[in-house]
């Protein structure tokens, strides 16, 4: 572990962390909690090298052990295993930065209320980062999910008339600066097949570590 605020991180939003050698299935009354959105997330895992902590709500913990004895079985049957058997899987690249790029600032911070922003950003409870065109409409933007004070994650999209300006690398290495500056460190997590967000990530200066989290997230 290379951040004390990344340890505190990953024990706060998993109720463990580091654990040792294997899958550690840990119990969190987070994962029966709405997460920052206001919806349940009842299975998040984290993986680091030969290490992965699964974090389930307190009382799933001895249905996910027991489908942890079938590593082949486990993602298809977690979402039955916590009770939310519509849901779906998420497996994505998960990645950490206490570096950003050294990139150019692009956007400008807003109430995600202010009018012409896409639904995902209206999400947010606090204001998200914005580029615009010079009649004022949306181009490309950041939100922070701020899941604990000491980890928050950013989420960007960009219009399509818009994408290969490099704003998107720009606005995440933007945010990224703003949540060190606030004492959390920055993560970004992305589809493991999506090779746009794993450029713009690399670009903001959030290297693929080899790291992984999935997790059961509403459908």
């Amino acid at each position: 572990m290379r951040d004390r605020r990344l340890h505190l991180h990953l024990a706060t939003w998993l109720g463990q962390w580091p654990a040792g050698p294997g899958l550690h299935v840990v119990g969190s009354a987070r994962r029966a909690r709405p997460a920052w959105d206001g919806r349940l997330r009842p299975a998040i895992a984290v993986t680091a090298g030969v290490s992965t902590v699964l974090s389930v709500p307190p009382d799933r913990v001895a249905a996910v052990r027991e489908l942890a004895r079938r590593p082949d079985r486990l993602l298809a049957t977690l979402p039955s295993a916590v009770d939310h058997p519509g849901w779906v899987i998420h497996d994505d690249v998960f990645r950490w930065s206490v570096a950003p790029a050294p990139l150019p600032d692009a956007g400008e911070w807003i109430p995600p209320t202010t009018v012409g922003l896409p639904s995902w950003l209206r999400l947010f409870k606090q204001d998200v980062l914005v580029v615009r065109d010079d009649r004022g409409r949306y181009l490309s933007g950041v939100g922070i999910k701020r899941h604990d004070r000491h980890g928050h994650e950013l989420a960007v999209g960009t219009v399509p008339a818009a994408r290969g300006r490099g704003l998107a690398r720009r606005l995440v290495a933007q945010a990224a600066r703003r949540v060190l500056d606030d004492g959390a460190v920055p993560t970004y997590l992305h589809d493991r097949g999506n090779a746009a967000s794993a450029r713009v990530a690399e670009a903001a200066g959030f290297p693929d570590r080899g790291w992984r989290s999935y997790g059961v997230y509403p459908g």
